[in-house]
């Protein structure tokens, strides 16, 4: 049997990883927005992250598991370093 080839075409990891914190937005679950943006930090390399934002690699860790409660002003900040930031839009009426 022959393996058939996959490919990806005009895959873009940035695409899939806006996709991955809007999902965790309009689910309004904190828990899967904070894993979703650690795996993310995890993926890009926390060790850098903690570097260019002065934080504590462990402190980091925590905050950004399903279980974390981090203050806002980190979350802003590990987006943006991630190039990343948060969208507000009116939601469409009930």
């Amino acid at each position: 049997m022959d393996k058939e080839k996959i490919t990806f075409g005009d895959w873009n990891l940035a695409d899939q990883i806006e996709a991955v914190i809007e999902l965790a937005i309009q689910k309004n679950d904190s828990e899967y927005l904070l894993k979703a943006i650690g795996d993310i930090a995890r993926s890009k390399g926390i060790a850098k992250i903690v570097r260019e934002l002065n934080l504590d690699r462990a402190s980091l860790y925590k905050s950004l598991s399903p279980a974390g409660n981090p203050y806002f002003f980190t979350v802003l900040k590990v987006l943006d370093n991630l190039r990343l930031c948060l969208k507000v839009e009116q939601k469409e009426p009930a």
